[in-house]
């Protein structure tokens, strides 16, 4: 799977300062390190002296990297600026650099393999849906408020397709009833969704005096087929994160990030106690989907309801500019020979 786009590769927390981080997305071995500046750079793994694994002995000095075999000095550009034993450096090889971004407590990675620089940006999730909010109206998501599931066999287009998804809101994560969707357009490189809906307690939450109806909402906006943004309320305001980062060509790590609106007076970075009810729903609703993920197969094209027609077709075709030729995804057929009913 090799998409085009911005894809989640750790937490910020993840890389600290004058820390070394072994990746491996795209069937390729990477290293992430935090230098003196405090930006993340993202380098290749593998040393251009003679092959050296950076991630397994290498240490950062100032905004470098340096190799532990011979001790060669590597920038964020993966250029070599020190050979220990000779006076100049090696202007010949280099190290390939990736672009890097930092934002929402998480740093993203830019794949596209045309090498074209970035063409959109990741979002602010605080100044994304038009309310006027900030981060420090929120808990912060790291540790409390994070999960990832690692190396399962996940298609990175699943996210986006949630958003058209109507029917499964009520068999994957209990809805009530069916939601209305208010909002369902598309522009270059996001995807909007926003829709309402209904949870009812069950019968045996009702009896015990244990349940109650939450009428809510979400406003969910996909960026790129890899991440998916949404703000939720009902009980409260959520905003949540989710990336799916391909691995290799068959499997995907999918990371989920949610951030809880603060208690009112409530200055602390820690969730409090009486809002992690709040949590364990949130990462339930997410493992809900991913169970479904992780054991799906991409369908192209896929036997379609006639209500669900549309809104699959349309998320597919405009998917398709997120793949080089050829790639599952790109080629999304038309679907009206697969619609049923």
């Amino acid at each position: 799977m090799r998409p085009t786009g911005w894809f989640q590769v750790a937490w910020s927390a993840d890389v600290l300062v004058g820390e070394v981080v072994r990746l491996h997305y795209f069937d390729t071995e990477l290293i992430a390190y935090r230098g003196s500046t405090g930006e993340v750079h993202v380098l290749d793994a593998y040393c251009e002296h003679l092959g050296a694994h950076l991630g397994h002995g290498g240490t950062v000095r100032g905004d470098h990297i340096v190799c532990p075999f011979h001790g060669w000095e590597w920038d964020r550009n993966g250029r070599n600026v020190r050979i220990p034993y000779q006076e100049r450096p090696n202007r010949a090889r280099r190290i390939r650099a990736w672009p890097v971004t930092e934002r929402n407590e998480a740093v993203f990675l830019w794949h596209d393999t045309s090498n074209r620089d970035p063409l959109y940006e990741v979002p602010d999730i605080f100044a994304l849906f038009g309310d006027d909010a900030d981060a420090g109206q929120y808990y912060r998501a790291h540790p409390e408020c994070v999960l990832l599931r690692e190396r399962l066999p996940v298609h990175p287009q699943y996210v986006i397709e949630n958003g058209v998804d109507f029917a499964h809101f009520v068999f994957v994560h209990r809805a009530s009833e069916m939601p209305r969707f208010t909002r369902q357009d598309f522009d270059e490189w996001r995807f909007h969704a926003d829709f309402e809906m209904t949870f009812r307690p069950s019968r045996t939450s009702a009896a015990a005096g244990d349940g109650e109806v939450v009428h809510g909402g979400t406003q969910a906006c996909n960026v790129g087929i890899s991440l998916g943004f949404s703000r939720s309320w009902g009980t409260g305001t959520m905003r949540s994160m989710i990336g799916v980062t391909p691995v290799d060509e068959n499997t995907s790590d999918i990371r989920s990030t949610t951030w809880l609106e603060r208690l009112p007076g409530d200055r602390g970075d820690a969730i409090p106690a009486e809002l992690t009810r709040r949590v364990r729903i949130a990462n339930n609703q997410f493992l809900a989907d991913v169970n479904i993920w992780a054991h799906q197969r991409y369908t192209e094209p896929p036997g379609l309801a006639t209500e669900e027609a549309r809104g699959f077709r349309q998320v597919r075709r405009w998917a398709r500019r997120f793949y080089p030729p050829g790639e599952p995804g790109s080629g999304a057929a038309e679907q009206d020979a697969g619609v049923t009913g």
